[in-house]
């Protein structure tokens, strides 16, 4: 539709019985308490007899919006990722903490990996996925210490975090350390038109995609 996501968010909220707070697109929620909350609401309704449609549209909605990333991505690459190297920043479900659980990072990651992948990662203090189920994938995943370290040789970075480190990068460096400059934000932390200036392709989240 060609809308700008961040200027509906400023209009909506700027109704006061709104507010802007909550209403920052990206890629799901996560974390230990809202999806279990969600389900236990919707399976108690169903146990009296009652469907709640809202929150059973809220949490498919939500499982969809993990995947948005993936898809930006695939139809980029044509699904053609096998053999290439992502950088991630962001693993934790949400800044300034280490919970990984329900993490958007957890569903992005499964899905580059299973299409042949390899992923750089970095978080500040989130430093490790659980793929029991396929422990194989581990060997494809390289945890490092700094952001740009994750960058080297990556064909494009993802963003699934929206940390205060990642805000107000060196885009000079940032350009230079990957292969192609391409970002993938699934927080909206850049300005689309100001990363077309400085010469970066870049696939927000409700945001016309821009070209280098």
């Amino acid at each position: 539709m060609g809308a700008d996501i961040e200027l509906v968010r400023q209009g909506i909220g700027s109704d006061p019985r709104i507010g802007y707070s909550f209403l920052y697109a990206g890629t799901g929620y996560g974390g230990s308490c809202f999806p279990k909350d969600v389900q236990a609401l919707a399976r108690t309704a169903k146990e009296y007899g009652q469907q709640l449609r809202v929150l059973e549209a809220v949490e498919a909605v939500n499982d969809d919006q993990k995947h948005v990333v993936v898809n930006k991505l695939m139809a980029h690459y044509e699904g053609a990722i096998k053999g290439k190297t992502f950088a991630i920043w962001g693993l934790a479900f949400k800044p300034n903490t280490d919970d990984m659980r329900e993490a958007p990072s957890r569903v992005v990651i499964g899905a580059l990996l299973r299409a042949g992948a390899s992923v750089a990662a970095h978080d500040p203090v989130a430093v490790a996925l659980d793929f029991a189920d396929a422990p194989e994938l581990l060997e494809r995943i390289r945890f490092v210490r700094n952001p740009l370290e994750a960058l080297d040789g990556a064909d494009a970075l993802v963003i699934l975090t929206e940390w205060k480190a990642y805000k107000s990068p060196n885009l000079v460096k940032v350009k230079g350390a990957l292969k192609s400059p391409l970002i993938f934000d699934g927080r909206n932390l850049y300005d689309p038109l100001s990363m077309r200036a400085e010469g970066f392709s870049y696939f927000g989240i409700g945001r016309n995609t821009v070209a280098a």
